[in-house]
Parts: structure tokens; C-alpha cells; sequence
């Protein structure tokens, strides 16, 4: 996989960043796509950047848990005010995307952000 950063994922992907601005030097090992936070819990690993259309703050619970590299919310959704909040708190990046979730991990891709399977 290419070295990648959060940051190179916001400008590549013109993202708009919620939270966690200062942690976008983290690095991005992996990606994870799922709206279902049992999923995400059990399946996504250490440094995945997860997909997402979901925005209550039990996703900032999940990331921190999972200790993902932070958090991309699709379709032009923006997180709840508490969503940002939490996230903040917990150190968790939030970015944002207008375009759907099959694109997002369609361009995460082409840019080498893969999975060891």
C-alpha cells in the first residue's frame, strides 16, 4: 500500500475536515466501509479510515475503540454538533464527503489504500 495520510486524503478527495484537524498527519493503513457499528467494532482494524453515512457520536465511541485513523461521512451528511464535540474530546478525525460511499471507496482505492487480507 502507498503511504497515505489523512491529510493527503483531504486534499485528494476534497474533503471538508469536522474534527481532529491537528491529528491529520496520522497515517491511513487500511480502509473499512459499513453503516453497521457491530460491524465496525469486530472488523475494522488499527489505523483504518472508516466509511460511513452514520453521525451520532457513537461512531466517535467506535473509531476510538477500533483506534481507526479517523472517520469519512458520505453522501453530504455533516456530523451532529455532539458527533464534533465528542470527537475533540477523543482526539478522533471527522471528514466529510458530498459524494456517495461506492465512490469514496472507489477513489480510496486508486489512490492505495488497501486491506491485508
Amino acid at each position: 500500500m502507498t503511504q497515505m495520510t489523512l491529510a493527503d486524503l483531504v486534499q485528494n478527495l476534497d474533503l471538508t475536515v469536522s474534527a481532529g484537524a491537528q491529528d491529520l498527519g496520522r497515517e491511513v493503513t487500511g480502509g473499512y466501509v459499513s453503516d453497521l457499528l457491530s460491524d465496525v467494532i469486530a472488523n475494522a482494524r488499527d489505523g483504518d479510515v472508516w466509511i460511513t453515512l452514520q453521525l451520532h457520536q457513537n461512531i466517535i465511541a467506535v473509531a476510538f475503540l477500533n483506534n481507526l485513523a479517523g472517520i469519512i461521512i458520505v453522501n453530504g451528511r455533516q456530523p451532529e454538533d455532539a458527533t464534533i464535540k465528542k470527537a475533540e474530546e477523543q482526539g478522533v478525525v471527522v471528514m466529510c464527503s458530498s459524494l456517495p460511499t461506492y465512490e469514496v471507496a472507489g477513489r480510496l482505492y486508486q489512490l492505495g489504500v488497501r486491506r491485508e487480507i
